[in-house]
């Protein structure tokens, strides 16, 4: 039997339309399949490898905390030092009200510790997030789904879920004394890429300061350099209560964790403790990876410089071929095609050519593309060649374009 075979038989499927991309290795932005055929990696995982494949400083990070310890006991009963010396310069990064770290496993279960510490510490029941935004596939982050489509085979959810409009500053009255928490992205990822009005930004921390209730932010996917900048709140000068993060964190491996003040994360201890407990998160090995990638993002340019490289791509890229592109300063944008079944022959003849593309959970009119911040210039020149060519040829098939 085939491993595709195995694979279809033995591991549990997220889809009918699984890529079934055979990985044999990885180097870079480089993926490898067993025949020696090379991918570029343009959506680095879905916004984890952030730092390439087989990143030189993670891997030799990982093999030094192996060869001293890997689990000792449930997270937050043993003193671990790359758990330590991880939130210790996590915190040296943010505002000083963002001062303690919960480590987790995934951004999913990130979400929920942030949605528990909230309801605790306000001891109220609504919980507010943003329609066509995407923080998870547990319960209680599912519950801050918007699209009926997806949730409705598992309902009920969460009680007191709430949505708003993202970036509509008269749906900010929906936030009230009832509110325990507003959670958001501050650049809204599977909608397609949605940049915030600084303004509704501004305006959405002083409705949170004045109905007492928590600013929830969720960089799962914008934190870690992806934006332009360390953090994709930063630039704006609004900082939430509550910081979430995940996918990129762990430089590779499975690592989250929500980033609060000592005095909310204090509830959580206690009345009763050991209310919120994870087994494996802040796994050692997670943490020196995370320890090591934050590090090479801190230490070097490469969030800066994707700034740069975003540029680069954009003009190499033939803007006439689509009607619209959305991006942040950083690696990641979204070219609309304004018709779904265009997008994925793209994507489709894209990966026959050697390269990785994706579309969005909450657009599928849009091409996603998020590479790793290490990519070279020769490299990003190939990946606009290929996405032109495909662009070129479905723009000629399709009549379908506005």
């Amino acid at each position: 039997m085939s491993l595709r075979s195995q694979f279809r038989s033995l591991i549990g499927q997220t889809s009918p339309f699984a890529l079934e991309l055979e990985i044999a290795g990885a180097d870079g932005p480089w993926l490898i399949d067993p025949s020696g055929k090379k991918y570029l990696d343009m959506i680095s995982g879905i916004g984890v490898s952030n730092l390439g494949h087989g990143n030189r400083g993670i891997l030799d990070a990982i093999r030094e905390q192996s060869e001293k310890y890997l689990h000792t006991m449930v997270y937050g009963e043993h003193i671990q030092s790359p758990q330590i010396l991880l939130a210790e310069l996590l915190v040296s990064l943010l505002p000083p009200s963002l001062n303690t770290v919960f480590y987790l496993n995934s951004g999913a279960e990130a979400v929920e510790g942030a949605l528990k510490l909230a309801r605790k510490f306000t001891g109220r029941p609504g919980i507010i997030s943003c329609k066509r935004a995407y923080h998870g596939s547990t319960y209680g982050a599912m519950s801050l789904m918007s699209d009926r489509s997806k949730t409705d085979p598992y309902r009920p959810l969460l009680p007191e879920i709430h949505f708003m409009e993202f970036n509509r500053l008269e749906e900010l009255e929906k936030i009230n004394l009832q509110t325990a928490a507003v959670v958001m992205e501050v650049i809204q990822a599977e909608a397609g890429i949605r940049l915030p009005d600084p303004a509704y930004l501004e305006a959405l921390r002083k409705r949170c300061t004045e109905t007492g209730c928590l600013l929830i932010f969720d960089e799962i996917q914008t934190g870690m350099g992806r934006t332009g900048s360390l953090f994709a709140f930063s630039p704006y000068g609004v900082v939430p209560d509550v910081l979430i993060l995940g996918k990129s964190f762990g430089g590779g491996l499975p690592l989250s964790a929500f980033v609060a003040d000592k005095k909310l994360m204090a509830v959580l201890a206690d009345e009763p403790p050991l209310t919120h407990m994870t087994t494996f998160g802040g796994h050692p090995l997670s943490c020196a990876a995370g320890l090591a990638a934050l590090n090479q993002l801190v230490q070097t340019s490469l969030v800066h410089d994707s700034i740069s490289k975003s540029d680069y791509l954009v003009k190499k890229l033939d803007q006439e071929l689509f009607p619209a592109l959305r991006r942040p300063p950083g690696l990641w944008l979204a070219i609309d095609l304004a018709d779904p079944l265009r997008v994925q022959q793209v994507i489709a003849r894209a990966m026959n050519k050697g390269l990785l593309a994706d579309w969005f959970l909450f657009n599928d009119e849009s091409i996603r593309l998020a590479p790793p911040l290490t990519i070279r210039y020769e490299e990003l020149d190939l990946a606009a060649a290929i996405i032109n060519e495909c662009l070129s040829l479905e723009k000629s098939k399709s009549p379908v374009l506005s």
